[in-house]
């Protein structure tokens, strides 16, 4: 029986290996949606006009909503059933108000709304290569999941600090990944990709008062942030910025206008996206690093 599960270890990797293998003569593309709660429809507008124009999207990671869009188009979801979906969004559709001294919410509900949105459920069933970035609170370092389960590790993902309860998965304490990778361009090197086009999602400055203790906790990380060298963008190649700046974390209701931000930042960076594409693929590429999850680490 141990040899059995051995050999069929073995064949997963294989063919995950093969999916992996980057495209015959012309670059690798990787596209790595950063997180931002309703901001991230922007996303969808990225994605439309990738679509629109034949760019192709070799691998894609995500970053806490990130997360969310990108497991469902890589799943098959429409993007116009993932604008709809946006559009009719609550918070009570992911998260439950509850009472710990972890958060202020769990966000258990999130699993169900990813399989209402995806048409899979693992990392398996999906078109293209696809990781997820949640991070380790106890080691502040990046957790990386390609296999298995989606909903676990969208949750932990999406787990905000202080609002959300941390996710326990795998042995580790898991939250919001955009704490390590504000937009996952690392994961995407190591997945393999020789282009990387990153989806930032500036949060901006609050024009009025603070509301309520979720803007003074978001408004707090982006200045630290802010006053920090940030490390994700050295990994990218292009770095599209959507102009959803004075769009609130929970404002769904504006997802025409987040989608045609996201649409106008990718249609700016579109000829300068063409001509690498139209570059040699590298005559010696670095093979792709092994994207552990935390029961392989």
């Amino acid at each position: 029986m141990a040899n059995v599960l051995r050999w069929l270890g073995s064949a997963v990797k294989g063919l995950r290996s093969f999916a992996y293998e980057a495209p015959v003569g012309r670059p690798s593309l990787g596209l790595a949606l950063g997180g931002g709660f309703a901001r991230g429809i922007a996303h969808i507008g990225v994605l439309r006009v990738f679509e629109e124009n034949e760019i192709p999207i070799d691998f894609l990671a995500g970053t806490s909503v990130g997360a969310l869009i990108g497991a469902s188009y890589a799943s098959g979801t429409p993007l116009d059933d993932l604008e709809r979906q946006g559009a009719l969004t609550h918070f009570r559709d992911f998260g439950r108000w509850t009472i710990s001294k972890f958060g202020m919410a769990t966000n258990e509900r999130l699993e169900g709304f990813l399989y209402r949105t995806a048409r899979a459920k693992t990392f398996e069933e999906l078109s293209i290569p696809f990781a997820i970035v949640a991070t380790d609170i106890q080691r502040g370092e990046s957790v990386y999941f390609t296999t298995g389960e989606l909903g676990p590790p969208l949750r932990a993902s999406c787990a905000f600090p202080g609002l959300f309860i941390p996710v326990e998965y795998e042995g580790k304490v898991l939250v919001d990944g955009f704490l390590t990778e504000v937009v996952p361009t690392e994961a995407l090197r190591k997945m393999g990709a020789d282009i990387v086009v990153a989806v930032h999602l500036d949060s901006g400055q609050l024009e009025n008062r603070p509301r309520n203790t979720i803007e003074i906790i978001g408004r707090s990380f982006s200045i630290i942030q802010e006053q920090s060298q940030p490390r994700w963008n050295r990994f990218a190649d292009f770095i599209l910025e959507p102009e959803v700046k004075n769009i609130l974390w929970d404002d769904f209701q504006k997802t025409p206008q987040l989608v045609a931000a996201g649409a106008a930042a990718a249609r700016a960076a579109l000829p300068e996206i063409r001509a690498a594409l139209k570059r040699p693929a590298p005559s010696s590429r670095r093979s792709p690093e092994t994207v552990r999850t935390s029961s392989e680490a």
